[in-house]
């Protein structure tokens, strides 16, 4: 029985993956290993996917660095981007599909270039990141260039409510905060420098400069 995630008030922001729930489609035909002779792969990928094989006894260990390799390289794990990471793994693009699919951090789908992911666990839902993540999707919603999504945990409650944009930590936020990390990704500034929990001495929120 398929779950509704409107139904169930922690799924409700939808971070799991479209179609997680739904069975498999037994009609198609089998999957196969991409043929190297018939699949194109750029010579730098190739090689660093190779040097990943080479770290692990077995080379499905390398799927999730590897699949990291040509999302940056595609912009998202587009057909194309599977069938270099599978072939050059010598596993079917199935496989690969049914890895990513169940970590939030790879894309399965075009998106923009900002990734803005708004953590809406526990500790930062109960500090307001709901009303932080809805802000964020008014401010940048049908603008191109961004990717926000409700995250289920970053695993920085110290700063919550927080979020990952463009892979920095900042926080803890507030719903004003969200028009100033449009401005500063627009602009191409640091991004809320203040609230950048790298740049912290300590990580707890109650520390002063």
């Amino acid at each position: 029985m398929a779950i509704d995630p409107s139904k169930i008030k922690r799924y409700s922001h939808g971070s799991r993956v479209p179609g997680w729930d739904e069975a498999a489609d037994l009609s198609k035909d089998p999957a196969v290993v991409p043929d190297p002779a018939t699949t194109y792969v750029p010579d730098h990928v190739r090689e660093a996917i190779q040097v990943l094989m080479g770290k692990y006894p077995d080379v499905r260990s390398a799927a999730i660095p590897a699949m990291k390799i040509v999302q940056r390289e595609h912009g998202w794990l587009s057909p194309t981007a599977m069938e270099q990471a599978a072939c050059v793994l010598r596993l079917t693009p199935a496989y690969l599909v049914s890895v990513a699919s169940f970590y939030d951090m790879f894309e399965l789908a075009p998106k923009g270039k900002n990734d803005v992911y708004v953590c809406t666990n526990i500790s930062c839902s109960l500090l307001g990141a709901d009303g932080v993540y809805a802000r964020m999707k008014d401010e940048m919603d049908g603008d191109p260039d961004f990717n926000v999504r409700a995250f289920e945990c970053l695993g920085a409650c110290e700063i919550a409510p927080m979020a990952s944009v463009n892979g920095v930590y900042v926080g803890p936020l507030t719903e004003d905060d969200c028009a100033t990390i449009r401005e500063d990704l627009k602009e191409g500034r640091e991004v809320l420098p203040d609230k950048q929990l790298a740049k912290r001495k300590a990580a707890s929120k109650h520390w002063k400069r």
